[in-house]
Formats: C-alpha cells, sequence, structure tokens
C-alpha cells in the first residue's frame, strides 16, 4: 500500500467520523430538548437523504474536475455543517447539519472512489486498492462516535450538558479540515480525453449497458441484505429475550468481521475473481439468513453474525473493481454516484419495506423471504463479465 493512498484512506476515515460522530450527538441532543422520536428519525433520514440527490451530480463534477476541488468543497461542507451545530445547537440547524455533513460524505467518497480506481494499473489492483478505502468507513463509524460520546459526557460541567455537546460538535468540525491536511499533497491525476462537440451524456446512457444494470442490481441485493441484518437482528434479539448490550455486540461483531474481510482482501486478490467472490456471498448470505431465525441463543447467532459480516465485507472491494472495468474512463464518477444513489434510496425504503412485510409474516419469515431472493439472484452473479 503506497504513502498516498494511506493519507487518502486518513483523509476519508477523518471527514466520515465527523458525519459518524454528528449522526450520534444530533439525535441525543435533540431527545434531550424534548423532541419527539418522529423528529429524531427525520433528523437520522437527513444524512442519508443528501446522498440520494447528490451522488449524480458529484460524480459528474468529480469526472470534470478530478479528486481535490470536489474533496475541498466536501471538507468545506462538513466542517461548516458541524461548526454551525457548535454554534447555533438547535434542531433546524442539525437538519442542516445533517445534510451538510451527508451530503459533504457521499461527495467524497465517490472522488476518492473515482481517483483511487483510475490509479489503479490493472484488476489485481483495483480489488487491492478498493479493499482498503472500504476500511475507512468501519474505522470511521467507531471513531466519530465515540470521541463524540466521550466529549459530550466529559466536555461539559456535567454529563451531556449544552457544554459537552459544543464541544464536541466543534472538534468534528475540526477532522475534515484535517482529513484535507492529509489528502492536499495528493497528485492529481491526468485528466481523462472527452469527445467534444457530441451531446452531453445521459445517466440513463449508462443504464443501457445490460452489464452496468446487471451489477448494479447485484450490488442491491448485497446492500439489502446488509440493511435486512441491521434492521431485524435487533427485533430478533428481542424477541429471543436478548438484552440490549447482547444484541449491540452481535452488531459490533458483524461490524469487525467486515472490516477484517477487507483487511485480508488485497492478500487474495490475485488468486480469487470479482465473480467468484459475490458469488460466494451471495450463497453464504441465503444460508445465513434461512439459519438466523431458527436460532434462540446469543453465542449462535454471534456466530451467524461473523460469518455474515465475511460474506458482505467481501462484496463491496469487488463490485467496485468490476465497475471500473465495464464503464468509461470519463464516466467513472458519474457510474459510483449512480451506485451511491442506488443505494442510499434503497437504505431509506427498505427498512419501512421490511416492517410492513415483518408484521405481516413474522420477523423469520422476512429472513426467509431475503435469503430466498438472494438465492435467485446468485443466478445474476454468473453472469457478470468485467
Amino acid at each position: 500500500m503506497t504513502s498516498e493512498l494511506l493519507r487518502l484512506i486518513a483523509a476519508q476515515i477523518l471527514l466520515h467520523a465527523a458525519m459518524a460522530g454528528m449522526r450520534l450527538g444530533a439525535p441525543l441532543l435533540a431527545l434531550q430538548h424534548g423532541y419527539s422520536a418522529a423528529a429524531v428519525g427525520v433528523l437520522i433520514a437527513l444524512f442519508a437523504l443528501t446522498q440520494v440527490f447528490l451522488a449524480l451530480p458529484a460524480g459528474r463534477f468529480a469526472d470534470r474536475h478530478g479528486l481535490k476541488r470536489p474533496l475541498m468543497l466536501a471538507v468545506i461542507a462538513a466542517s461548516s455543517g458541524a461548526a454551525l451545530a457548535a454554534v447555533l445547537p438547535s434542531f433546524p440547524v442539525m437538519c442542516l447539519s445533517a445534510l451538510l455533513t451527508g451530503g459533504a460524505t457521499g461527495a467524497a467518497v465517490i472522488a476518492l472512489q473515482r481517483h483511487v480506481g483510475r490509479a489503479a494499473s490493472n484488476p489485481v489492483q483495483l480489488k487491492q486498492v478498493f479493499s482498503w478505502l472500504a476500511i475507512a468507513p468501519a474505522v470511521a463509524n467507531f471513531v466519530g462516535p465515540f470521541c463524540a460520546g466521550l466529549l459530550i459526557d466529559h466536555a461539559g460541567r456535567s454529563p451531556a450538558d449544552l457544554t459537552g455537546f459544543r464541544v464536541a460538535f466543534a472538534v468534528l468540525a475540526l477532522l475534515p479540515l484535517a482529513g484535507w491536511l492529509f489528502a492536499r499533497r495528493t497528485r492529481e491525476l491526468p485528466p481523462v480525453a472527452t469527445m467534444d462537440g457530441g451531446a452531453r451524456p445521459r445517466a440513463w446512457d449508462l443504464l443501457r449497458q445490460s452489464m452496468f444494470r446487471r451489477l448494479l442490481f447485484v450490488n442491491w441485493l448485497q446492500s439489502s441484505s446488509w440493511d435486512v441484518h441491521a434492521f431485524l437482528l435487533p427485533i430478533l434479539g428481542h424477541e429471543r429475550g436478548l438484552g440490549a448490550s447482547v444484541i449491540g455486540s452481535i452488531l459490533g461483531a458483524f461490524a469487525i468481521a467486515a472490516a477484517v474481510i477487507r483487511i485480508v482482501l488485497p492478500l487474495a486478490a490475485a488468486r480469487a475473481s470479482e465473480r467468484s467472490v459475490i458469488a460466494t456471498s451471495s450463497v453464504v448470505t441465503a444460508m445465513v439468513f434461512a439459519v438466523y431465525p431458527l436460532l434462540s441463543s446469543a453465542p449462535a447467532m454471534a456466530v451467524c453474525s461473523v460469518v455474515l459480516g465475511f460474506a458482505l465485507g467481501a462484496v463491496q472491494p469487488m463490485v467496485m473493481s468490476m465497475l471500473h472495468q465495464i464503464t468509461p474512463h470519463t464516466r467513472h464518477g458519474e457510474a459510483l454516484g449512480l451506485r451511491l444513489m442506488t443505494i442510499n434510496a434503497s437504505s431509506v425504503a427498505m427498512p419501512m419495506l421490511f416492517g410492513s412485510i415483518g408484521a405481516l409474516i413474522g420477523i423469520g419469515g422476512v429472513f426467509w423471504l431475503a435469503g430466498g431472493v438472494v438465492a435467485l439472484g446468485t443466478r445474476a452473479v454468473w453472469g457478470l463479465k468485467a
């Protein structure tokens, strides 16, 4: 792993950690101010909502301007969002902060993924660099909430007073700026030559490519499986009489497994094809979903969680590698934006769908239904070609 890639990973960790810390602190402060659970739910949704609408324009902007300009604008937006919450910690301002930090994180991810994908010289390197880059969100989702929680509890005169929240938001505002210090020395890659005088390309042109549609569908299946687990496991654990700390530990085991497999993947990149890794993940995911509702003990559910973390954690680097191989170099950013838009739209809609279906057929039925859909979708995986 090169020093430049390490600096970009550090930049992504710091910028993403600011958003993750705000996603913890802002809802807690809203609840402390007496806002309802529904209002807090809207606040949390705003962190993802911006990425649904901003992803495609952000991808096109990255195609035109490369890495540094999109990343600098993302840093400004993220730092401004957190700083506004520190200065004026009211609910409307925190909603604006959620939009700014969430949108900035999505735009930065697209620019970074486009850059490292173009910097890779062959398919093996693609798998390696995306495996390393995929570690950043897992680290950031620990660092951001952990730092924010410590500051909220200990930076004020008493735990969770307004001063503690202000200090936490101010420190989170500094993280993206520190990330820019890591990324600003990155060498910009030469621009990709484009055809002048032609019609402006549209997103629909990418979606007309059968292989791109197939890859988006496969990625959606895996992303939905991630959402199924995150949404249904707490409900299943509650039905089994497990405590909140136990359920949290099981979910934590899933996150750790997903991060570990991404550390291991670069070592096996030369020996495993993208298609074989995704297909294996699909089969394992379907099997785990079939078993999950039959379990009642925490250790058994933790084993399933770890296995599922290994399976789903391996998919994103493989999808990113294939995406860069099957799309034109001039439209990598746009393709990445379409992918991110699809995933975030699914993450907003799927929990509501899962809840509605679960009310009809039970939580176990939703696990089995999701496993069946993933199993059927495995056929689409075998049609993937880089």
